[in-house]
């Protein structure tokens, strides 16, 4: 039998739940995956009734807890209907990418009916050439971009026929909740978080107390130090670095950049940095230039940085990342040494004690008014986000996938910018806030000249 699904999500995501009470904030991810024809939309609907039960929080709903006393849990929906999750349309004759990328920010920005299962999938027939398009709309809470790509592996084929699937396992019973079991479930959550962090702390109790006997100043050092990387994960964030981007709105717009993965990485070893240092160094050269075609100087903006903790036993789906928040360089005109300084800062970043602490710091955060934490969202000037995606030649549903997008949440900050390596071309998804960025295109071109720099240096 499948698992059956009635657990509570992270703190991390509660607090991504909690901020949608701000539509700025909302925690929407959409991506597309652009097709050389037309998928059979019988085989299509099919894997996708067998994904959605190999992954069954896609037939799940989230529930709050009574009085707040846990983060919402997801709870079968005994109404699941796949027909309204996944939808067919056709664009307009003689449309093109613009008008599907036009389509796709408007998905982008509807909320979700929370009465539901977080996501919506859309294919999207009628691109020049016979070429359809499959656009995937999630909510962050239901999966992050590695597992996404885990999802896809129970929809994707190998071949333009593929085989027939593997019979499923019995699925579990739906059930609805008996009375003052939400409450008493919602207890026992907290007994049981309690309990593990009781649990962590007397096991790691004896190697604290010898260490701090073997050594008293240097574990007093190292608590020090603890303390020091979460005050600077929570510290309060007052002001915009950009003098440009400064407005926000509801108002999204798409954009895409195709880069060479090869060229790219081969960037990054020559100096001996990572793809992951040698995308923000892109971001760090293009951000200058834009604000430089608005006659502005910048030397830091703020960037926030989303971080996978999935471990080898997560499953697929959910959501396994924590966010870190990092000052680029913008001002280093050199890509070079750009490149260097970025290394250390992530090298630095990686290895901040803080990032062990992500659940009960999202728990802390969780208890303070939306004002004060969205407030801080907002000044935030850029989102980015680096995903692996798959690297093999796939089909869905007969149909060869040629390129996949991904366009995150811009959570408060100007834009996002989301980079999905498939194929050897590095996919790159823009989302800018149309009132911090009003000139989406000049943007998208910045960033453009930004990867060209890099990958010349």
């Amino acid at each position: 039998m499948t698992r059956p699904v009635d657990t509570h999500v992270s703190e991390a995501d509660a607090f991504t739940l909690a901020l949608e009470r701000d539509p700025g904030l909302r925690a929407t991810i959409v991506a597309v995956a652009v097709l050389d024809r037309s998928p059979d939309w019988d085989r299509l609907v099919a894997r996708m009734d067998r994904a959605t039960k190999l992954v069954p929080t896609f037939r799940c709903r989230l529930v709050a807890s009574p009085l707040g006393l846990a983060p919402p849990r997801w709870v079968d929906d005994a109404d699941f209907d796949l027909s309204w999750h996944l939808r067919r349309i056709r664009l307009r004759s003689g449309a093109d990418v613009p008008d599907l990328w036009d389509l796709a920010r408007t998905m982008a920005m509807d909320a979700f009916d929370h009465d539901r299962p977080l996501w919506e999938f859309t294919l999207v027939e009628g691109l020049p050439d016979g070429r359809a398009a499959w656009v995937l709309k999630v909510h962050h809470a239901l999966t992050d971009g590695i597992g996404g790509i885990q999802i896809a592996a129970h929809v994707v084929d190998l071949t333009r026929d593929g085989p027939d699937p593997e019979p499923l396992p019995d699925p579990h019973p739906a059930r609805r909740a008996r009375p003052l079991e939400p409450l008493a479930e919602a207890v026992g959550h907290d007994l049981r978080a309690a309990a593990g962090v009781g649990a962590d702390a007397v096991r790691g109790a004896p190697g604290t107390v010898w260490r701090w006997l073997r050594d008293p100043l240097g574990s007093s050092a190292d608590a020090l130090f603890e303390v020091g990387s979460i005050l600077r994960t929570v510290r309060p964030v007052t002001d915009t670095r950009s003098p440009v981007m400064v407005e926000r709105s509801l108002h999204r717009h798409f954009e895409a950049v195709d880069v060479p993965l090869d060229a790219l990485h081969a960037a990054a070893a020559r100096h001996g940095a990572t793809l992951n240092d040698a995308f923000l160094a892109a971001l760090a050269g293009g951000l200058r230039r834009y604000h430089e075609a608005h006659t502005a100087c910048v030397n830091w903006l703020r960037v926030t940085m989303p971080i996978s903790v999935r471990g080898p036993d997560d499953g697929p789906g959910g959501n396994r990342v924590t966010l870190v928040r990092l000052d680029l360089p913008v001002g280093v005109t050199d890509p070079v040494r750009r490149l260097a300084i970025i290394h250390a800062i992530c090298d630095a970043e990686r290895h901040e004690p803080a990032l062990a602490r992500s659940e009960a710091i999202a728990g802390v955060l969780n208890r303070l008014p939306i004002g004060i934490t969205g407030g801080m969202l907002h000044h935030v000037d850029l989102l980015a986000s680096n995903v692996p995606g798959i690297e093999a030649e796939v089909f869905v549903a007969g149909a060869r996938l040629d390129a996949f997008y991904a366009f995150g949440a811009t959570l408060g900050s100007a834009a996002n910018i989301t980079l999905l390596s498939s194929r050897g071309v590095c996919h790159v998804g823009i989302v800018t806030d149309g009132a911090a960025v009003p000139d989406p295109d000049v943007f998208a071109a910045s960033i453009r000249d930004g990867f060209d720099e890099v990958m010349r240096a």
